[in-house]
This record gives C-alpha cells, structure tokens and sequence, in this order.
C-alpha cells in the first residue's frame, strides 16, 4: 500500500525559502525513523540533562562548546568515524551560500473571506481565488515569496507575492465558468412579450452567471 505524506505548511514553505526538499522518514523504521529520534535523545542526555542555564545565550554557548569537544570528535556507533570527518568529507563541499538571503522569520498566517471579486486582500494587494469560493473563508499563508491560500485542507491558490501596491493578482483559470470574464459581463435583456412569436429562450440568461451571483458550491 501506498502512503501519503502531508508536510506541515511552514516546513514547505521554510524548505522552499532555503532551498531543499523535506524527506519523510517511514515510522517504526529503525534505519530512518529510529536513527533521527535517537540523536534527539543522544542531545537531551549527553548534553542537557544536568545542567541550569542562567540565560538562553549560555545555553547556546554550552552547545556549540559540547558540539565542538565532545559530539563531532567522538567515534560514531554506525559509521565507525568522527562525525566531523565525515561531514568534512562527504558534506560540507555540498551546502550552498545563503547569497544574502533574508531570514525566514517572516512568515505569516492569516485569515481571510472570498470577496466578490474572487479575491482576498492581502497588504493591500488581492490575489485570485476559485470564484466557487466567494465569500468562503480561507487561511493564508505568506512565507519565502509567496502567497498559499487554503480552502479547509486543499491549497486552491499559489501566487508570487506582489512588491507593489494595490495591485489584482489574478490566475485566469480561477476564473473558468464565470460570464463575462474577459470584460464587462452581459446581461440579456428581457423585453415584453410581444405575441405568440416570443421565445422563452430570450427570458433566460446563462447558468454561469447565476452560479457566479451566489456563489457556488466547491
């Protein structure tokens, strides 16, 4: 059987920003899963159990002297090496320059109705929905470039978050079904029966245009 993975919003939208792809480790299995929280624990018991900190900075003084001294100079159990060789070795040629990327730090969560334009508001710029979607409520998230809005669990919209201001941002296929959008929307016009010639036909007007006035369902 086949599984499915669903990442945390924030871990895609944090592995997008730096550059990698997140790789799921199988539970219960020892070689993956069972090697990652081992090191957690390896962590809390070599290097935290014991000891008080006056402040967060002396803890992260305590670490980075427990990582240099003790954790990467060891002989690892598996590899039969010090883990700074390895990494030395097979790892460090391969890390990339952060190129004065900003930090991550700037992401948003935010929560936002459907307007009648098939949009959400977003520092004063909008941004395309599923027109199905008006006045729904969805969550946005605003990480690494981009806008990720979400209907329940299902993203229905990702845009390039705009640098400018009161700008519409529009993916035309949110837009498939909708009369008139690709100008003014028409509205047939309903004269008075003049005789047994009249077609009801000319009364109606396409179910599209009724689907975009109330709604919808998605």
């Amino acid at each position: 059987m086949s599984r499915s993975v669903q990442f945390n919003e924030k871990l895609i939208a944090f592995a997008k920003h730096w550059g990698f792809r997140p790789r799921a480790c199988a539970p219960y299995r020892a070689r993956t899963k069972g090697k990652t929280e081992n090191g957690v624990g390896y962590v809390k018991k070599n290097a935290v159990a014991g000891h008080s900190f006056a402040s967060w900075e002396a803890f992260e003084a305590h670490l980075a002297k427990w990582e240099r001294e003790v954790a990467n100079v060891r002989i690892h159990g598996t590899t039969g090496e010090a883990p700074i060789v390895r990494f030395e070795r097979d790892e460090a040629h391969r890390l990339k320059p952060l190129g004065g990327r900003p930090s991550f730090g700037s992401l948003r969560e935010l929560t936002r109705v459907v307007g009648t334009d098939c949009a959400v508001e977003i520092d004063t710029n909008s941004y395309s929905v599923p027109w199905r979607l008006i006045g729904e409520r969805v969550a946005v998230t605003v990480a690494a470039g981009e806008v990720r809005i979400r209907h329940g669990a299902r993203e229905v919209a990702v845009h390039k978050q705009s640098e400018g201001r009161r700008l519409r941002i529009v993916d035309s296929a949110h837009l498939e079904g909708v009369a008139g959008r690709d100008g003014a929307v028409c509205r047939a016009e309903i004269a008075a029966p003049t005789g047994p010639a009249s077609s009801p036909s000319s009364l109606l007007r396409p179910l599209a245009e009724y689907e975009a006035a109330i709604g919808g369902s998605f």
